[in-house]
Parts: C-alpha cells; sequence; structure tokens
C-alpha cells in the first residue's frame, strides 16, 4: 500500500491554517481578499520552497470553485501544457480553471506563450510559482499580465509548530498513547530546515517510519535516534535564544573587523545549527552597514550569494556564503551610510515641523502654479555637471549635514568630485 506522506496529509485545509505569510493571508489582505470577491487575478507565487505555494494555489482553487490542475515545468511538456488547457470547456459545473505550473521558470519561451491567449481571454486563471526572481526568469510578455505575489521564509516558531501539529497527527492517525519527543530535538530540526515546512516534517516522518513498530502504542525518539537516522549531529543549538544572537554577534563583529577566518568559523557554526535565513539576512545587513560606500558592490555580489544559497539548500548553499563571507571581510569598511541615516532619523525626531520647500513639490496637475508649486525650481540637468545650486532641504534643516564621507578610495573620489562642481558655482 502506498503511503501519502506526512507533508501532504498536513497540508492546510483552510487559508487560516497556513503557517506564516501573514502578509498575504489575513483579513484585508491580498489572496484574502481575492477569495472574498470570488475573482482571481493571474499570479506568479515567487518564494523559497517548503512555505505553502502549490498549498494555497489548491485552497485558492477549492474556495473560488475552479478545477484544480497542476503540472510541473521541469517535467511536463507543451503536450501536457495543451492538453490541460482544451480541458477549459469541460468543467460546466465550476467557475472556470486554475492552472498551477510549479518551477515556471523551467519553461521555455514557446511554452509560456501558448498559455497567453487564455490567459488574456480569461479563459484560465494562471498560477506560476518559481524559486527565481521572476523578474529576471520569467519572459516579460507573461510577468505583464500576471502580478507577483511573494512569499517569505517561515520563521523559527511556525516551522516548530508545524512540527508539533504533526506529532500531534501522527499520534491521533496511528493511534498512539503518547510520542515522546525532546523540544531540544524539535528545535534542532527546525533549525535544520531552514525555513522550509517541508524538508522539517520529511525528516520527522523519517524519524516515525524508522522507530514505528507494529504494535506500538508509545513512540520514543531520543536525540542519539534523530543523529543515526538523519546521519547528522543534531546540536544543542537554539535559533531564538542567547547562543544564536551571540553567534550573528561575533558573526558581524568578525567580518567588520576584517579577520575573514574567524567569519568563516562562526558562519560554519550558524550553518551546523541549520540558519540559513538569519544568516543571509545578517550578511545583506553587513554589505550596507559595514563595508557601504567603500565597495558599493559589495551588495550586489551579496545578494547573488544569498540568492544561491536559498535555491542550493545546504550543505551546497554553505558555498556561496563563505564567498560572501571572505568578500566581505576582505573589503574596505566604511560606516557612512548607517552613520548618515541614524542622523537623519535623529534630526526628524527633534523637529517639530517640516514644511518642503515650494519649488521642489509636485506642480504636475491643475492649478498648481498658482499655489506656488515647482514654480522656481531648478533642472540640473540644464546646467553644466547636471548640477546647480538650490535648496532642497525644509528651512528648518538648511543647516543639517548628515552624510559625511570617509577616508576610502571609493568616497575619496565622490568627494573630490563634488568639490570641484560645486566648488565651481
Amino acid at each position: 500500500m502506498i503511503m501519502e506522506p506526512l507533508a501532504s496529509l498536513m497540508r492546510p485545509k483552510t487559508l487560516q491554517e497556513v503557517l506564516g505569510q501573514t502578509h498575504l493571508i489575513g483579513e484585508g489582505k491580498l489572496l484574502t481578499s481575492m477569495v472574498s470577491s470570488g475573482t482571481l487575478m493571474n499570479m506568479i507565487f515567487y518564494g523559497p520552497p517548503g512555505v505553502g505555494k502549490t498549498t494555497v494555489a489548491r485552497l485558492l482553487a477549492d474556495l473560488t470553485d475552479r478545477k484544480f490542475i497542476s503540472l510541473n515545468a521541469s517535467t511536463d511538456s507543451l503536450k501536457d501544457v495543451k492538453n490541460a488547457l482544451e480541458e477549459v470547456n469541460m468543467f460546466m459545473g465550476q467557475k472556470g480553471l486554475l492552472l498551477y505550473i510549479d518551477e515556471l521558470h523551467l519553461f521555455n519561451r514557446r511554452n509560456q506563450q501558448v498559455l497567453l491567449d487564455y490567459m488574456e481571454s480569461g479563459r484560465i486563471v494562471l498560477v506560476g510559482s518559481t524559486t527565481e526572481n521572476p523578474h529576471f526568469a520569467v519572459f516579460k510578455a507573461l510577468l505583464s499580465r500576471a502580478i507577483v505575489v511573494e512569499f517569505k521564509p517561515l520563521g523559527f516558531q511556525e516551522v516548530l509548530e508545524g512540527l508539533h501539529g504533526a506529532i500531534a497527527y501522527y499520534k491521533e492517525a496511528q493511534e498512539l498513547e503518547a510520542v515522546h519527543i525532546e523540544e531540544s530535538t524539535l528545535r534542532a530540526l527546525t533549525s535544520l530546515a531552514g525555513g522550509d515546512l517541508r524538508k522539517a516534517l520529511n525528516n520527522l516522518e523519517l524519524l516515525f517510519i524508522a522507530k514505528k513498530r507494529t504494535n506500538q502504542k508509545v513512540l520514543d525518539i531520543t536525540p542519539e535516534d534523530a543523529e543515526n537516522i538523519l546521519q547528522r549531529k543534531i546540536m544543542n543549538f537554539d535559533v531564538d535564544g542567547d547562543e544564536h544572537y551571540d553567534l550573528l554577534s561575533a558573526f558581524q563583529k568578525s567580518i567588520r573587523g576584517s579577520d575573514a577566518d574567524a567569519s568563516l568559523l562562526y558562519l560554519a557554526m550558524l550553518l551546523k545549527g541549520g540558519d540559513l535565513i538569519s544568516v543571509n539576512r545578517r550578511l545583506l545587513v553587513i554589505a550596507a552597514e559595514d563595508i557601504g560606500l567603500a565597495n558599493p558592490s559589495a551588495m550586489s555580489l551579496v545578494k547573488a550569494c544569498t540568492d544561491a544559497a536559498l535555491v542550493l539548500g545546504l550543505p551546497e548553499g554553505r558555498i556561496p556564503l563563505a564567498e560572501a563571507v571572505i568578500y566581505l571581510a576582505t573589503s574596505p569598511k566604511s560606516n557612512s551610510v548607517v552613520t548618515a541615516i541614524g542622523k537623519a532619523n535623529r534630526a526628524l525626531e527633534a523637529a517639530s515641523s517640516l514644511e518642503i520647500p515650494l519649488h521642489l513639490r509636485d506642480g504636475h496637475y491643475e492649478g498648481a502654479k498658482s499655489l506656488g508649486r515647482m514654480q522656481k525650481y531648478l533642472y540640473p540637468h540644464d546646467y553644466k555637471d547636471h548640477y546647480v545650486a538650490q535648496d532642497y532641504m525644509p528651512k528648518s534643516m538648511a543647516k543639517e549635514k548628515f552624510y559625511e564621507p570617509q577616508e576610502n578610495k571609493y568616497e575619496e573620489q565622490l568627494r573630490l568630485y563634488w568639490q570641484k562642481v560645486k566648488g565651481d558655482r
């Protein structure tokens, strides 16, 4: 007998049961509002694996009385697409077809173009999913006919909640009296998942399968069992506790201090706990906060490396992350960006009122001229070096200065350039 995977059995039956994605699901949120109105738009679901993209697509079809057909662009062909589209006229008792295409970015141009006529006529609602940035991976003609809906990685507590729910479900389904598994082991499984609930449920199911015996009424899973079955060291790693934040702090301070070796060690420690999401976020912050304008291209490289790590997952994802860490640790440093925005925030909080100068206000509407809007604005591109002196600050902050170039090659070049341009006026 074929057993349905636990991750499939645990699929939510309502939108309210979907973990995470509170920016999309809930009163007044995009997907809930669509269901309430009964009208769906063509959409591209963008986000990492295991966060509910397929589940939500199924629920949208069910809740709006549409036939659901699922294809996978990595295995299905143009013939499969056409066969699905030919079924559109067969659903007389339903309100149409929701065609879900997983890994949409793997479809070639021809396959994607076949969908366009059906999308424009409203004969289908297309929901494609992709782990790649759709603005780069999906053809523009299709992208222009759909809205991009971004799914976020699940948080630690959300994945942990999913595991607790799976244990309760399994206990009832198997008619067990108890399932004993230490909370530390569940937290380790959660960390290993890196925000992917499906991965966490698959690992939990593997433990169940390995330990369950016929007629057994109590299921005991020890940390040693988990290590032996998953073939991984189950570290006492509290991703929400002090140790976790101490590690992240040491990680950032080592990169800031230009110690590549220490930075790599803390990276390895963080990844040993499976915490891919926090590492990615911290690296992006470091690129802006500690490297900043001393090496402006750092952000682009780090974004590419963190995106690659999310697609690859662990253990392969450690390689682009190590590249980003070494790059950042060995880059020149500047904190001028974080210092500047900090000064701006403090000035804003201290200000009693701020009045935008009239010449900077919007003047593209009838009656703006009589209000003095934009009448004395000087268009910089009409002047030498695309610069002309004029007031941009509110009067109450006319003397404030937030950004101060620091002593590094890039910012020194900026300083000298603007000294030359503005000094001539």
